[in-house]
Parts: structure tokens; C-alpha cells; sequence
């Protein structure tokens, strides 16, 4: 994968959240993939992939999404992300801000590696508050 190619697969997954096309986005994952997604257990296989985003965009209104190519190394990129929401449940704003490592295989992702922070959007907390 060149350089640009890694741009443009960051900006089609981009894409594919806002609105949710859940079943484009599990099809970027192999059958055998594996996930570990910030405190999720850790789970593997493209189904599980599936259930997991049909879970969060029930959850997630209106999400909009940015993210950013960060680094290509052979089989390997990564990117950040900035994400802003309405939680289902509640109505509070959400936002996030992650980064995340992708190992890829034949063109879909092999190994999702996700490390974020998610707060309320109308809430400023001090870094006091984060540590906690």
C-alpha cells in the first residue's frame, strides 16, 4: 500500500459512519480479525465486528466523524479521530477523541487496535477530573 492509498481507505472508512453502513464497515474486516477496543473485551471475527457497530450506531445519534492518516508502515497504519454525538439513551452531547492502529490484510483490516477518551460535549473537565 502506497502512501495515498492509506489516505484515501482512512477517509472511505470515514465515510461509512456518517450515516451508519454497518454492513460496508464489518466487510473491511476479515474473517478471522481480531479487536481490542479501548476497555471492550477483546473480541475476533467479522460477525462480532457487525453486532458490535450495529450496537453503537444504535447508540450513537447523528454521529460525525473525522479522521486523520497518521503513519504507514508496510502493513500497518494508523490514524486519529475526533467524534461527536447524541447519546440514544440520554440526549447528552458526547465527543471523542482516539487513535487507532489497523494491521491489514489483503485489503481489509486483520488486527483493530483502538485506545480513546469520550466525555459529555457540553462538559469541560479539568485534567484532575480525567485522572480520576
Amino acid at each position: 500500500m502506497q502512501l495515498d492509498e492509506a489516505k484515501a481507505l482512512v477517509k472511505r472508512v470515514e465515510a461509512l459512519f456518517m450515516p451508519w453502513n454497518v454492513d460496508a464497515l464489518a466487510d473491511g474486516f476479515t474473517d478471522d480479525c481480531i479487536v481490542r477496543f479501548g476497555s471492550v473485551p477483546e473480541f475476533r471475527g467479522r460477525e462480532a465486528v457487525r453486532a458490535f457497530f450495529k450496537t453503537r450506531s444504535a447508540r450513537q445519534k447523528n454521529y460525525r466523524l473525522t479522521k486523520q492518516l497518521r503513519s504507514l508502515a508496510g502493513d500497518t497504519v494508523t490514524n486519529i479521530w475526533d467524534g461527536a454525538w447524541e447519546d440514544a439513551e440520554s440526549g447528552a452531547p458526547m465527543k471523542g477523541f482516539g487513535v487507532e492502529v489497523w494491521i491489514l490484510r489483503d485489503g481489509k483490516i486483520a488486527v483493530w487496535e483502538a485506545a480513546f477518551n469520550v466525555g459529555r460535549a457540553d462538559q469541560t473537565p479539568s485534567v484532575a477530573d480525567a485522572l480520576r
